[in-house]
């Protein structure tokens, strides 16, 4: 397993992206909406790991709710796995606390599934399997 990318919730893509582009001397990823998550995301490649700009698309969404209570700033730490649901078992296992118990479609056509910051020292974390045979 290894970090696969870092979350950052931003009010407005459009806004953040040129920033982090010039910063960081990279192109993001065409902007992609992600409806179960109701957010509009881009990716920065910054070697491995990425970095990605979640913008809230909705008031419902878990980026607005969170840029609601703390701002602009890392949602999430996402770790690469070659097989989530053998990953979901072995977390319900160790007693992890998780939001999603089911593997579901997230951005990039990956299959995600986040643990409860509780379980992660106060730090939400996401389990991604790639559809591109990367581990």
């Amino acid at each position: 397993m290894e970090m696969d990318h870092l979350g950052i919730a931003v009010r407005k893509l459009d806004n953040a992206l040129p920033i982090w582009e010039r910063a960081l001397a990279t192109r993001g990823s065409p902007p992609e909406v992600v409806e179960s998550q109701r957010v509009r995301v881009s990716f920065l490649s910054v070697g491995e790991p990425h970095m990605e700009l979640l913008e809230p698309i909705s008031p419902e969404s878990p980026i607005a709710r969170f840029l609601e209570k703390r701002g602009e700033g890392i949602h999430h730490v996402a770790m690469r796995v070659p097989d989530l649901a053998v990953k979901l078992e072995e977390l319900r296992a160790a007693q992890v606390r998780l939001i999603d118990e089911v593997p579901r479609k997230g951005a990039r056509g990956r299959l995600v599934a986040f643990a409860h910051p509780s379980s992660f020292g106060g730090v939400l974390t996401e389990f991604v399997q790639p559809t591109d045979g990367k581990e």
